[in-house]
């Protein structure tokens, strides 16, 4: 279940870095957090919904390199990241 574009379009606005940014690490991280949690809530009423599962632990695995990658190259904005979406470490 992709995001609607405005979902998209307004969390792009809230993490990007400069002006015309649409695919720095925040912004991918932000939009596969969104996705996680719309995916958590369908899971919930849906328990037998395997293929959706599978996507489910595929995000989250792209999100957690995402993550590994810019604690790497930036520790200060994965910190404000990881305050901002209210993740665990």
């Amino acid at each position: 279940m992709p995001l609607d574009r405005k979902t998209k379009d307004d969390i792009i606005k809230k993490y990007k870095t400069h002006d015309s940014d649409t695919g720095s690490s925040e912004v991918q991280i932000a939009i596969l957090s969104e996705e996680i949690n719309e995916l958590s809530e369908h899971l919930k009423t849906h328990k037998k919904d395997f293929s959706s599962r599978r996507g489910l632990l595929r995000k989250i695995g792209q999100r957690r390199r995402l993550l590994q990658f810019l604690q790497k190259e930036s520790a200060e904005r994965y910190e404000v990241l990881i305050k901002k979406l209210k993740l665990k470490r």
